[in-house]
């Protein structure tokens, strides 16, 4: 098995020499063409189609005498001829589990006869040729636009809880729901805009697509690029928040636009996380308004910095006491 190997990679080296030769002679259209993506989605089967266009351009090319061959794995394997493409050549491949990628090359044998009625036999190769194998892959994004947040699913394979998405390159707020979806909430960034959509954990990101961010109906970008809330803004009551320690208060959040049905995320930072205990802020579907409890903790002064429809950012003081 082991020489089998070395056998394998000599005969690509020699594949690569050859077909380099053949590219040096002339500046024909190549003989083999790969078809097969350089990006393929994992399925359950590990079984991959690997396919390529062949023409031998060789004058003295013998009709019926063409046999296209996969090399990969160090097995030779005849290729059929599809029943859908003119010239083109498939197989299916089962790859062994675990593999991220497959590297392989084409070899056509034929003969070709001279002007004297000879005829000879010919081989051609083509360079290594490798394709990815993708674990993850996204199949469709459920909205290409919406409001500051909004809660937007996400359907495809092989995702995970480590996995991020991105607006450009800044991250957004991520719910991992299972390998199947995901979703994000449309995060506070400047609004009347398109953002590029992208899903990373940590090795690298995978794109998902374009989406636009919506500002309050009727309102449209400055010219700083920031959004101008001529239909209202979002309000918080009461505007200042003042507590003793084990106190609690509640809180409203009324957004400008009613939520879609997968709720609207309203984004609340704090700098004194110590001393605020509070749940997320999530507007129900259908509705514009929600009330939270928010609880004193530890003694501290700051402020809650607020992200939703039609504002930039809303600071509301709190102060909490013992």
């Amino acid at each position: 098995m082991q020489n089998n190997r070395f056998s394998h990679a000599r005969r690509i080296f020699l594949g690569l020499g050859a077909a380099l030769s053949l590219i040096l002679v002339g500046c024909q259209t190549p003989a083999i063409v790969n078809l097969t993506p350089l990006s393929l989605p994992e399925n359950p089967s590990q079984i991959y189609t690997i396919s390529a266009r062949i023409t031998p351009r060789d004058s003295g090319y013998v009709e019926g005498t063409l046999v296209p061959i996969l090399v990969i794995d160090g097995q030779s394997i005849v290729l059929k001829k599809s029943s859908l493409v003119q010239n083109a050549y498939e197989i299916d491949y089962q790859v062994p589990a675990g593999h991220s990628e497959i590297a392989y090359y084409f070899q056509i044998n034929y003969q070709v006869q001279n002007s004297n009625g000879l005829v000879n036999s010919r081989e051609d190769f083509t360079p290594l040729q490798k394709a990815q194998i993708l674990s993850r892959y996204v199949v469709a994004i459920e909205a290409n636009r919406g409001p500051v947040g909004a809660l937007v699913g996400i359907s495809g394979r092989g995702f995970t809880p480590n996995d991020i998405i991105y607006f450009n390159e800044t991250p957004v707020r991520t719910v991992f729901e299972s390998a199947r979806s995901i979703g994000f909430y449309v995060p506070g960034l400047d609004a009347n805009r398109n953002y590029r959509v992208s899903i990373g954990s940590g090795g690298g990101q995978t794109p998902v697509g374009t989406f636009h961010i919506d500002g309050p109906v009727g309102s449209e970008p400055s010219s700083t690029g920031f959004s101008a809330p001529n239909a209202g803004s979002l309000l918080v009551s009461p505007s200042v928040v003042n507590l003793k320690k084990g106190e609690k208060t509640s809180l409203t959040f009324t957004s400008p636009v009613n939520a879609t049905a997968g709720g609207l995320l309203i984004d609340v930072t704090t700098d004194i996380p110590e001393s605020v205990i509070m749940p997320e802020v999530i507007i129900p579907g259908g509705s514009n308004m929600v009330t939270i409890t928010i609880e004193g903790g530890r003694p501290g002064t700051g402020s809650l910095f607020i992200k939703g429809p039609g504002v930039k950012e809303l600071t509301v003081p709190i102060t909490v006491t013992k």
